[in-house]
């Protein structure tokens, strides 16, 4: 029987993990461990809204609809949402404001404002730079723009922040407060206009200032197709994933805590006994079991070509590495490193995974598999995630159809808190994160390019 996306959501646990750890999603593990079905509606069912500030945006146009009367989101009751920046709009530096819209934090800015440093996935445009040298890593391409909000969720200020990158998909902000941006491609010099190489991170200060980064490119970090980082904050390292169909998981030990330019060790997690093991494919079987890793170095960090043999990927699966179906969105929280696999699992529509380090000794951890999607209309390609100041976890789908932001609560219950309502809802959910005083989950409607500002009751009992 078809399972129904608005009823029931099935689970592959962690039982080991919850017995080992002190989180709000203990009761997640135990439960999925027992071989339920978690079922839940959230903080109830969904309805389309316009948003509270439609008067402030009327008149301004995206895909021809006129956002002061369009609603964007579907959410349950109680909750509300502004939206704050939009394609095309005017930014303080003159710039105007690039499209595609993703990976996105937010953070404690003066006066009780918030800073989100926000990128976008834009691929290789000879006109793309926002920037002149030498605040531009090349003449081509996208970045990140930074956008300070007032505490009535308006914008008071933004502007461009990173100029000059290709494909900045997601990336993850730092215990020391700054933004790490992701590149995924791996464009060489003299192709599409390129005039360097491409396919590294780089990192953004975080700052309320009209300011643009000077690009450095942080190449001991890797050049692969990066997605998201995650940084556990007890050891300044930093975990990596890669969007590929045969990806590895990754994690960067710089030389010194903070300083990610200060160099550093790469390597690949291997799952202890199973040599170059497929999550992507059969792996159902392991649930409910924390997998002891270990990781191996990668030697040669910033690959001159493109050659598979040459990669970085390739030197990890020569290891032994494990492969992940196309790993993209990371997350730290309730003292694990969570990361999702957009078409991994036994039907390809998506899992995540948890890794807990080892409290004593951080080279020691496991590896659980905490959620796999059993079909397309239970969850439907989770890509951003991040976790919630009171322990949920919310996933953005990037599937087909209509997309929707994914919460999983402390029962262990999938539920749906939003959907895209704008123009047939086929985009998707990017750039999840909570502001820091928990009030606010800022998230992005990658195309055409929305960023919206959601609040409501958040300590509401989640059914």
């Amino acid at each position: 029987m078809k399972l129904s996306r608005r009823n029931f959501f099935t689970l592959a646990g962690a039982s080991a993990v919850g017995a080992t750890m002190i989180s709000p999603l203990e009761a997640f593990y135990a439960r999925a461990a027992r071989g339920q079905v978690a079922r839940g509606i959230g903080y109830g069912p969904l309805e389309q809204k316009l948003p509270v500030n439609a008067d402030e945006i009327a008149g301004i146009l995206l895909d021809g609809l006129d956002l002061g009367s369009t609603p964007c989101l579907e959410l349950p009751p109680g909750f509300n949402y502004t939206v704050i920046s939009v394609t095309g709009q005017k930014m303080d530096d003159g710039n105007r404001v690039p499209g595609s819209h993703d990976g996105m934090a937010a953070f404690a800015g003066p006066e009780n404002t918030t800073i989100l440093v926000r990128n976008h996935e834009l691929n290789p445009n000879p006109n793309g730079a926002f920037a002149l040298p030498p605040y531009v890593y090349d003449q081509i391409g996208g970045g990140t723009t930074t956008i300070v909000v007032g505490p009535d969720r308006r914008v008071e200020k933004h502007f461009v922040s990173l100029a000059g990158t290709i494909r900045n998909c997601a990336g993850g902000k730092t215990p020391w407060g700054s933004w790490v941006s992701c590149e995924e491609n791996l464009t060489l010099p003299g192709s599409g206009g390129a005039t360097k190489k491409h396919g590294y991170n780089f990192e953004v200060p975080v700052t309320d200032d009209i300011q643009v980064a000077k690009p450095v490119p942080l190449v001991a970090m890797g050049r692969f197709n990066h997605e998201a980082v995650a940084v556990d904050p007890d050891t300044g390292w930093v975990y990596q994933t890669e969007d590929d169909g045969n990806s590895c998981f990754y994690r960067f030990r710089p030389h010194q805590k903070g300083n990610l330019r200060s160099g550093g060790v790469l390597e690949a997690l291997v799952i202890e006994g199973m040599f170059k093991v497929n999550t992507g494919k059969d792996f159902l079987k392991y649930k409910n079991t924390p997998l002891p890793v270990k990781w191996v170095k990668i030697e040669n960090v910033d690959p001159a070509t493109n050659d598979f043999t040459a990669s970085v990927r390739f030197q990890a699966q020569s290891q032994g590495a494990a492969i992940f179906s196309r790993g993209e969105g990371a997350s730290y929280g309730n003292g694990l490193i969570y990361f999702t696999c957009t078409s991994g699992g036994n039907v390809g529509q998506g899992q995540v995974f948890a890794y807990k380090p080892n409290n004593y000794d951080p080279n020691i951890g496991t590896l659980t598999l905490v959620v796999e999607s059993p079909d397309i209309e239970v969850l439907n390609f989770p890509d951003n995630i991040t976790v919630a100041p009171f322990g949920d976890l919310f996933l953005c789908e990037d599937g087909s159809g209509i997309e929707y932001v994914v919460g999983v609560n402390q029962d262990g219950e999938l539920y749906r808190f939003a959907a895209n309502a704008f123009n047939g809802g086929g985009s998707e959910f990017a750039g999840a994160c909570f502001s820091p005083d928990g009030h606010t989950l800022f998230v992005n409607i990658q195309s055409p390019g929305i960023t919206c500002a959601i609040w409501g009751p958040w300590n509401r009992k989640r059914a």
